[in-house]
């Protein structure tokens, strides 16, 4: 039966008492080291224990005894036992006394439960030739996931140990009100079916259990009813057996058969359950959602139909997601809303996490961003990261690519640095190029007078005009003298500022004069100008420019370039003037030799002279071809 070598390594076992019965005591216990059942319940009870049934084993060792004998999943799951210091004890998966949970069931819940504790019932009769011997509401307990197990089997004995001295030694222990007052007399007919004992416990049960006015299930009253009448029936032949009552309507409800396939797949053929699966989905999208999450989550994410190939890729897809609350509910779309999801399936994906099982963590990881975002941070933070660090350390490759993907996800989430850990550094740059908003454009420039660019852009847009039509161009708002007409030496646009000061030089003095003939030929041949001043309060200056229909049509760069060729021209003429007063630094070293230079006054400038005498300027230069100043064999 056990002794302290079998004991569990590792387990702690609270010293709060969860409940207290005849023989034991039952605590909740905790297994760090395991990876499937972590959370257990620990039954302790005395090694020795006084008694006409109890000389050879005790009764939680018998319970313990039979446990290990009838396996079943609607009966008590045995975990291991042991004993240490005049105690003895049983540690089963967690449960919960149906007492603690009674108050908080609804009728659907406690039909469903019933059906369970019938299933076991009818186990332990059709294939153990055994009879329970005490049915009520003690004996049977609650999992986390609100699955009824039927326990307290300290009293379950074979057929043929059921006789009239058994039932008299145990029923000082067993429950009273259960206890049928003819049983020994019963027991003794050869005719009578034994299972009469829990038959009348069982009804017994129903009748407590729904005291209270209860509704929405189908076929309640009736089952309540037929129930009452075989309690109250004497003639023991006239019961109905237990195999019976599971063909009652009460326990045919749809939601019943799913949870009762569900709670005995590990019984069920192959191609029953390739035909459960095909329809499972379908089936329970008639049922709300909170129903089916509150009371089918743990079989539905049970071992058994995560490694089934069929609920894989039937049934899985819609239950490890979830749909949004604007979302509405779609045939092939997820099964829970995301409120219910977050509240049933989330605590028992977390508990299924730390399962090391290569294919259910490959399955989980698989719909793993779709519902990700159903854990807390903390949750993720806690829980989940910690095992998928596990997983990236595995020696399958897969594994280890499915987790690095899920890493990749949390990374979103929670950060790098709570995802990876440890220092980082940047060691990548951005190589994008910098797009400025408010960038300066050349136009702004010193070099670009955007009023000559707004005129030529006029010119442009304008139509078409007639050949013989000349086009007055304005142009407006020139920039403004620096210094007094014939002493601008330095002064010039961008574009030619270097090349001035290159002709300054003596050194470069010929080639200076030959770019000053160069411009005297560029006028003479080019087009006719006709350049005046007009007098105003602003001394704003503007130059009319008569050019031909050949000369609109050319493109934007040229008019610039002519634009530019105007102002080169206005510094060439200066840059003559300039000659005169450079030659004062040859003053005193030989004669200076100045010639007057002669021009010819067009005779329309000297008309329009009169009129407005206080600019001299209104003339057309033409430099005399006879008379050049020295020549180079003055210098000799």
């Amino acid at each position: 039966m056990g002794n302290e070598n079998s004991q569990m390594s590792g387990i702690d076992i609270e010293d709060k008492v969860v409940e207290i019965a005849d023989f034991w005591s039952q605590h909740s216990a905790y297994l760090p080291k395991s990876q499937q059942l972590s959370n257990l319940t620990v039954f302790i009870g005395e090694l020795f224990v006084s008694g006409p049934l109890w000389t050879v084993h005790t009764p939680l060792e018998k319970s313990s005894k039979n446990l290990m004998i009838y396996r079943h999943p609607c009966i008590l799951k045995y975990i291991s036992s042991w004993s240490k210091s005049s105690k003895f004890y049983l540690a089963v998966e967690h449960v919960k006394p149906l007492s603690h949970e009674y108050a908080s069931l609804n009728t659907l819940q406690l039909c469903i439960g019933l059906h369970s504790i019938l299933k076991a019932l009818c186990f332990l009769h059709q294939k153990g030739s055994a009879s329970h011997n005490n049915i009520c509401m003690a004996s049977i307990y609650v999992t986390d996931d609100g699955n009824w197990k039927l326990g307290g089997m300290e009293y379950t004995c074979k057929y043929s140990e059921l006789t009239k001295d058994f039932l008299n030694k145990s029923r000082t222990n067993r429950y009273s009100a259960a206890v049928d007052a003819n049983e020994e007399d019963h027991i003794e007919k050869p005719e009578v079916s034994k299972e009469f004992i829990d038959t009348y416990a069982f009804f017994l049960l129903v009748t407590e259990l729904f005291k209270a006015e209860t509704s929405g299930v189908p076929f309640l009253e009736d089952f309540k009813k037929f129930c009452k009448n075989g309690l109250n029936s004497v003639n023991i032949e006239e019961r109905p057996k237990l195999s019976d009552l599971l063909k009652h309507p009460f326990f045919n409800h749809e939601f019943i058969i799913i949870h009762s396939f569900l709670v005995e797949l590990p019984l069920k053929s192959d191609e029953e359950k390739v035909m459960f699966f095909l329809s499972l989905a379908s089936n329970l999208r008639k049922f709300e959602d909170t129903l089916v999450a509150s009371q089918l989550n743990g079989l539905l994410l049970s071992r058994m139909v995560l490694l089934n190939s069929i609920a894989q890729n039937e049934l899985l897809p819609k239950i490890l997601c979830f749909r949004q609350d604007d979302e509405l509910d779609d045939e092939d779309g997820p099964l829970f809303s995301e409120e219910v999801f977050k509240k049933y399936i989330t605590p028992r994906l977390i508990e299924i996490f730390s399962v090391r099982d290569a294919q259910i963590r490959l399955l989980l990881l698989n719909h793993f961003k779709n519902y990700v975002h159903a854990f807390s941070e903390e949750e993720l933070q806690s829980y989940i990261l910690p095992e998928l660090l596990v997983g990236i350390k595995d020696t399958n490759d897969i594994l280890v690519s499915v987790t690095l993907q899920a890493l990749s996800i949390l990374v979103t989430i929670l950060g790098a640095s709570t995802v990876i850990g440890g220092k980082r550094a940047k060691l990548f740059t951005d190589g994008r190029p910098t797009i400025h908003s408010s960038r300066k454009s050349r136009h702004n420039s010193k070099r670009f007078d955007s009023s000559i660019v707004a005129e030529i852009t006029s010119l442009q847009s304008e139509p078409s005009l007639p050949t013989s039509q000349l086009i007055p161009v304005v142009i407006k708002n020139l920039p403004e003298r620096q210094r007094p007409d014939g002493e601008e030496v330095d002064t010039s646009t961008d574009e030619i500022e270097q090349s001035v000061d290159e002709e300054l030089e003596w050194e470069d003095w010929d080639v200076h004069e030959n770019a000053v003939g160069q411009n005297d030929s560029t006028i003479k041949n080019g087009d006719n100008l006709q350049l005046g001043e007009a007098h105003s309060d602003s001394n704003d200056s503007s130059v009319f420019l008569n050019s031909n229909l050949s000369q609109v049509k050319t493109n934007t760069k040229n008019r610039i370039q002519d634009i530019n060729e105007l102002q080169e021209l206005d510094i060439k003429n200066q840059k003559t003037e300039d000659v005169s007063e450079d030659i004062n630094f040859f003053e005193g070293m030989e004669p200076a030799i100045e010639k007057s230079s002669k021009f010819l006054i067009n005779q329309g400038s000297r008309e329009e002279g009169e009129v407005n005498n206080s600019n001299k300027l209104n003339l057309s230069i033409s430099e005399c071809d006879q008379e050049d100043g020295w020549g180079e064999e003055d210098w000799g």
